[in-house]
This record gives C-alpha cells, structure tokens and sequence, in this order.
C-alpha cells in the first residue's frame, strides 16, 4: 500500500499537464490583460512575498505572474494527487516550481518544504480554498506560514470579463480568448507573530475578506459546497 507520504505520479499525469502548460500559454497570449496595483514596488522586494487567490481563478495565473513578475522565483502549493503532479506539470512550463501537500496528505513535509523555498528567497502562491474546498472559505494554513515566516501577504483577485464556469465545487472559471482579464493585488497584510486563537481567527477573517473583495456570488458559498 502506497505511503501517506508517498507523492503519486505517472507519465500521463506529466505530460497531460505540460501540454495543459503550454496551452495555457496559448490562452494567455490571446488574453487582453489589466494589473491593478504596486506591481513594480513588490517587484523590487528582495525579500520572498506569499500571494493568495481563490482556486476557481487559476487557470492563466502562471501567465499573469510571468507578466508582472519576469525573474521573481515561485513555489505552489499543489496536492499529493495525479490532479497536483498536472499541476505542478504545468507551471513548470512557466519556470514555476511545486511543493505537494495538503491537510490530509504531506501537511508536515510540504510545510517544511514551504517554509526552506522562503528561506531560499522564493515566493509561495496559495489558493486557501483548494484542493477540494468548500469555496471561498480560508483554511487556516496559509495563516500558519505567513505567521511563521513573517512574509508579507498579498491577496490577488483574477477577473475574466467572459468565461466558461464549470459545475465544480469551486465554479472553476476559464476565460474565452481574446476576452479581458483583471489582476488586481490587494493592500499587503502582515500577520503578528504571536497571535493567541481568537487574535488567529481575527486574521484569517481579515485575509478572507480581502480575498472576498470583488466577489459576487460567495453570499451561497457555506450552503452549497458541503
């Protein structure tokens, strides 16, 4: 029987996911893009930032990063699925890197994996609702490490003016090309270091809201994605 530990991966799964990769690219290419925010003074940080966006926003996200950050090293939390080597498959073609784990599987190695590629000046890219959900609901871990680590944390919301949402548990969202596509970053948050739970809760909420900014249809997220 495989180790909880154990990260499942198959030829398939890696190449499905380096041709998702290079269509995205494809994708992106036709996208007419808009960023909203202090793009070049994040740029010049030296030292690593965590961004954060809802799952269902992702699909051109690796393309939008390389357009507002062209050198700046990365790292996404990805599961310890086949769904998490694609992936992790496809932002490769984006020179971005992956880390597998989530509460279920690999929490404490992907934790210290995070926390190594921070120390090594790279960015770490989360989608708190993900893997499975419920939508638009931060799980506390992202909290964990930007309270650990001392980051800073930049909320993003990705628009697409014209999609497909599929009938997934996240309403995963896909623009069609040639549309427009928003980034927007968020007013930076910095979490306290020494927090006790309710000071915890009161931060998570904060970073849930920022990330809820801009949402229209996360009024119905806690009673149909259970």
């Amino acid at each position: 029987m495989a180790s909880k530990n154990e990260i499942r991966t198959s030829w398939k799964a890696r190449t499905s996911g380096c041709l998702g990769g290079w269509l995205i690219r494809l994708l992106g290419m036709t996208l007419r893009c808009e960023i909203v925010g202090e793009v070049g003074k994040l740029n010049q940080r030296k030292e690593p930032i965590i961004h954060v966006l809802w799952h269902n926003q992702i699909i051109v996200s690796p393309y939008l990063w390389r357009k507002m950050y062209g050198k700046r090293e990365v790292v996404v939390l990805t599961s310890a699925s086949m769904d998490g080597v694609v992936l992790a498959s496809a932002v490769k073609v984006f020179k971005v890197g992956a880390v597998h784990g989530s509460s279920s599987r690999r929490g404490a190695p992907a934790i210290v994996a995070l926390r190594r590629a921070a120390k090594e000046g790279k960015d770490l890219v989360f989608t708190p609702d993900g893997p499975r959900g419920p939508r638009y609901q931060l799980q506390p871990g992202v909290v964990k490490i930007a309270q650990t680590t001392g980051l800073l944390v930049v909320p993003m919301h990705i628009e697409y003016l014209s999609c497909w949402t599929l009938k997934t548990w996240d309403r995963f969202q896909i623009p069609k090309p040639f549309s427009k596509v928003r980034l927007t970053l968020r007013e930076p948050i910095t979490i306290p270091r020494k927090l006790d739970d309710e000071g915890f809760e009161k931060e998570r909420l904060r970073l849930e809201n920022s990330l809820l900014e801009g949402i229209t249809d996360h009024v119905d997220n806690h009673g149909d994605d259970h």
